[in-house]
């Protein structure tokens, strides 16, 4: 399955990968911001099976493990540089050796020695797609954050541009930007985001969906009774923005939607998260999900789900009436 970077014309696989988790814990204070341990000889093994598989699109962040998701993926793809297109993110300044999180830059300068910064991590001297990396971050201030990108596209060290941000009137202010491609929306078959689905598709931007599988719940692993450990985001000092999971545990309010459909989801034999990533596919034409990973084992059946291909329109219709939606 393949699909464009929105209106950059750059073709990538239907589905990416996320590279969040394989940067292992990081922090802001005592907050944990990371997935806990991880194995990196692993994640370079997933990345490589993820690569055999079919597909040529990372999305990691200069924050993700402190650098460390950077590095990793960096490694991973040395040699096979022409064979993938990369998006990483900036905005967050932190600390490599402590692995903390110390504030967050979108002056002028900040983005480009931000760049400079995940260009050496990456080991590339370009990134397809680089994007900006802070939800709420006021639209009215956005111009000179847009304007330094397009300089960067100028510069020839990044490709295109694009905004992580749940809110249209955000991806709005991107979408007047000439290589402004993609937005990156919270979106999965619990969780849809209508307005931003609809501005991508007005634009021909990538609607990026971070939290494809609702940060696990759709994997089928979780019960009311999962506990994450201490290091992972979805633990039990989590922060305030986590909704799929409530004082170390998943939501149950979430869990209840989950188990409302996965009769649907896991049609023709597909496991609940390739029904969960069949449902994006048929969402909207501009959809590329990207679901985390930490082994191998997790990229053979995310990237699966690329055989069984989309959901029917009758599928959704009847997940929109089982979720009264």
């Amino acid at each position: 399955m393949k699909r464009y970077l929105g209106r950059s014309g750059i073709e990538i696989s239907a589905l990416g990968m996320g590279c969040w988790a394989i940067g292992g814990p990081f922090w802001a204070d005592k907050t944990p911001l990371g997935w806990g341990e991880v194995d990196d000889s692993e994640s370079i093994r997933a990345i490589h099976t993820a690569i055999d598989n079919g597909v040529n699109f990372f999305d990691t962040a200069n924050v993700y493990g402190a650098g460390h998701s950077e590095r990793v993926l960096g490694q991973a793809l040395s040699g096979r540089r022409s064979q993938v297109v990369i998006a990483t993110k900036f905005n967050a300044v932190f600390d490599e050796t402590s692995r903390q999180v110390t504030g967050d830059d979108a002056t002028p300068d900040g983005i480009r020695k931000a760049c400079d910064e995940s260009l050496r991590r990456l080991n590339t001297d370009y990134i397809d797609l680089y994007q900006f990396h802070d939800n709420g971050f006021s639209a009215e201030k956005a111009l000179p954050v847009r304007d330094t990108l397009e300089s960067l596209v100028e510069a020839g060290k990044i490709r295109s541009y694009g905004w992580s941000t749940d809110f249209p009137d955000r991806a709005e202010v991107f979408a007047q930007g000439p290589k402004c491609t993609a937005i990156q929306l919270q979106l999965n078959v619990l969780d849809d985001n209508p307005a931003v689905i609809a501005l991508c598709e007005r634009y021909d931007m990538a609607a990026i969906n971070r939290g494809p599988l609702a940060m696990g719940l759709l994997t089928g692993k979780y019960t009311a009774e999962t506990k994450p450990s201490i290091d992972d985001v979805r633990g039990a000092k989590s922060p305030e923005w986590m909704k799929y999971f409530a004082d170390g545990r998943p939501n149950p309010e979430w869990l209840t939607k989950r188990d409302a459909i996965s009769e649907i989801l896991c049609s023709n034999g597909r496991t609940v998260s390739q029904g969960a990533l069949a449902w994006l596919w048929a969402r909207s034409p501009q959809t590329i999900p990207i679901p985390g990973f930490r082994n191998v084992k997790q990229v053979e059946e995310n990237t699966a789900a690329m055989d069984f291909g989309s959901l029917t329109a009758e599928q959704m219709a009847k997940i929109d009436r089982l979720l009264e939606r």
